[in-house]
């Protein structure tokens, strides 16, 4: 099939917000440069284009005219004036002094000269004017998502827990509407010091799980009589437990981000990119920044020295970026190399690995509007070569780590990790708090507690979207996550004192008690569930096992249907969910003891990356 149709095509679906808007210019990109397609990638353009045959074609000419090409590459030729709508080529428009309508809008022009006047004073201002915030729709589907979850629980826990499991499940109830108290008064609170007691709540927090075992150990005891059913029942109250905080914070999150009216000024930025030996990649990050929507940027390259083709590379770009060099030194060192370069009063942080949305600098600078103390904003992470089983569980992590559980930091001001991938950060607040340091192996993480150390506010953005390459293997993935589960314990261990002192705000009270319930109780947990799973079956309650799991199933499933139904993801991917229960999930809770049992025996954390494969 002919290119430039496929382009033309692609171009129009773009235009008019059909399908996934960075995948669309990701593929857009490689499709001009005449790059191999992934199966998937022809699978994805199949269905959002209805093309049969998506094999590039070179040099052909084609068929369409050049004016019919113009109207599909540039998106202002079809804009309604009255609405500022894309016209489809399948709608009815009209034109009248040089101006483009809608059929429909067209005919509001017979009101008399009042609306006249509206109608062009909202055409001359449509290209200044992106603030103007029109009525937030509901998503019905998002709302009956979120109200199966909480149905399913409460019959669950009627059903299957005794009297004494129940108020273990209450005490729940009672954190999460704690919580939505709290976020309803105010959107972000300053993070000051102050000379209170040590939290009662984070004592409560850290001591609840075992209280909850010991309380659902007594009632196993004296009503159960069944160890394999006590150890279940504890895994699936904590499980319940965290659902029932995360479900409505993610829900409140995404409300008050749709709420979020576009910038009014656009600061200046600059956007480093630490890059050690990654010449597979570099290109296409290097040109997806260069295309990215955005009035004053810089873009500084630190290679940080590569022993392959990557700073040539990236010398190709020298006249419309900064291209720096240095020794090798690690990320860290190579992102303070380039924050000395830096003039913008935002920094933004990529990954030589990733694609970023057009739009995406744009809403990530969006954040910092929020209050004045927000000192980083995180981008949301998608993967972007979702090509075989590994990488598609990957996808689906992401999606629900981000939309359920980030999201209920996001509420409060407190996300722990501003991820390297895509992170903005000002440039003000990274002086004060300390540049990027090189005591753990994953600086982002570190990099971020200290900034909320210092009382400062983190936000996230899921409209900011970055594409990386996950690993595609399992020994890429293990090597991947060895170096952030590592790093992740390093960090823990370097701000425990934040575990434990009040002046810390929410950091104290939720995110890292939260962060350390899932790196070091939720493994264990997991694994001693699953180990009885196992031996309640060949005891012969094989049958209160397949319930439980099934509990456990269902409700990680409903959980995923609702983050990808918020970030707007493809629910293809929701057939993977039942791995993030058994079999991928698994593989993390090794690794993450593995950790754990590394850092106790103080073996050397070392750097761990997977092989690029140039996606």
């Amino acid at each position: 099939m002919d290119k430039n149709y496929i382009i033309s095509k692609l171009s129009y679906a773009i235009t008019n917000n059909i399908g996934d808007f960075g995948r669309n210019q990701y593929l857009l990109k490689r499709i001009k440069e005449q790059e191999i397609l992934f199966e998937s990638d022809k699978k994805y353009l199949k269905k959002i284009l209805g093309l049969d045959n998506i094999e590039i074609k070179k040099d052909k000419q084609t068929d369409m005219s050049k004016k019919e090409l113009s109207i599909f590459l540039n998106p202002n030729l079809i804009k309604c004036s009255l609405c500022n709508r894309d016209i489809q080529l399948n709608e009815k428009s009209t034109r009248q002094d040089k101006n483009w309508f809608h059929l429909d809008c067209f005919n509001t022009l017979s009101k008399g000269k009042e609306e006249k006047s509206r109608i062009k004073n909202t055409y001359e201002n449509a290209e200044n004017t992106s603030n103007v915030t029109s009525k937030i729709k509901k998503d019905p589907v998002q709302i009956l998502l979120t109200a199966t979850i909480f149905i399913f629980l409460i019959v669950t826990v009627y059903f299957l827990l005794g009297p004494i499991s129940m108020i273990a499940m209450g005490l729940g109830g009672f954190i999460t509407m704690y919580h939505v108290l709290g976020a309803s008064k105010k959107l972000y609170s300053k993070n000051i010091s102050g000379t209170r007691a040590p939290s009662i709540f984070l004592i409560f927090l850290l001591g609840s799980p075992f209280i909850i075992a010991t309380l659902i150990a007594y009632e196993g005891y004296t009503l159960l009589e069944s160890p394999v059913r006590i150890i279940l029942l504890w895994a699936m109250t904590i499980s319940f437990w965290s659902t029932m905080l995360f479900v409505p914070m993610a829900v409140l999150s995404k409300h008050r981000e749709d709420r979020q009216v576009d910038i009014k000024e656009f600061p200046t930025i600059s956007i480093i990119i630490p890059a050690y030996n990654e010449e597979k990649v570099i290109a296409h990050t290097i040109e997806g920044l260069l295309e990215t929507i955005y009035p004053k940027k810089e873009i500084i390259f630190v290679d940080d020295g590569s022993k392959d083709k990557t700073l040539s590379i990236a010398m190709e770009y020298k006249d419309k970026i900064k291209v720096l060099h240095k020794e090798n030194g690690g990320k860290a060192s190579a992102l303070n190399y380039g924050l000395v370069y830096a003039t913008g009063e935002i920094i933004v942080i990529v990954d030589a690995d990733t694609i970023i949305g057009r739009h995406s600098l744009k809403e990530i600078v969006k954040g910092f509007e929020i209050n004045e103390h927000v000192a980083a904003v995180a981008g949301n992470i998608k993967v972007r070569n979702r090509v075989n089983w590994i990488t598609k569980c990957q996808a689906l992590e992401y999606i629900t780590g981000i939309q359920i559980v980030r999201r209920a930091f996001d509420v409060f001001g407190s996300i722990t990790i501003v991820p390297g991938a895509l992170g903005a950060f000002k440039k003000s607040y990274i002086t004060e708090a300390g540049v990027y340091g090189k005591e753990t192996i994953v600086e982002d993480f570190d990099q971020t507690i200290k900034l909320l150390k210092a009382g400062l506010i983190t936000q996230g953005s899921s409209k900011a979207t970055a594409y990386t390459e996950a690993p595609n293997t399992l020994h890429d993935f293990v090597a991947q996550r060895k170096r952030w589960y590592r790093g992740n314990i390093q960090v823990l261990k370097r701000h425990s004192d934040a575990l434990f002192n009040p002046r810390f705000g929410y950091l104290q009270r939720l995110s890292l008690p939260y962060l350390f319930l899932g790196m070091v109780i939720t493994p264990i947990i997991g694994f001693t569930a699953t180990a009885n799973a196992i031996l309640g079956i060949i005891l012969g309650d094989g049958l209160y096992v397949l319930q439980v799991s099934l509990i456990f199933v269902v409700v990680h499933y409903m959980m995923s249907a609702l983050a990808i139904r918020i970030d707007g993801e493809d629910p293809k991917l929701l057939w993977h969910a039942g791995f993030l229960v058994f079999g991928f999930k698994q593989i993390i809770d090794f690794l993450l003891l593995k950790a754990i049992l590394e850092q106790l025996r103080k073996k050397k954390a070392t750097w761990t990356s997977a092989k690029r494969i140039g996606v």
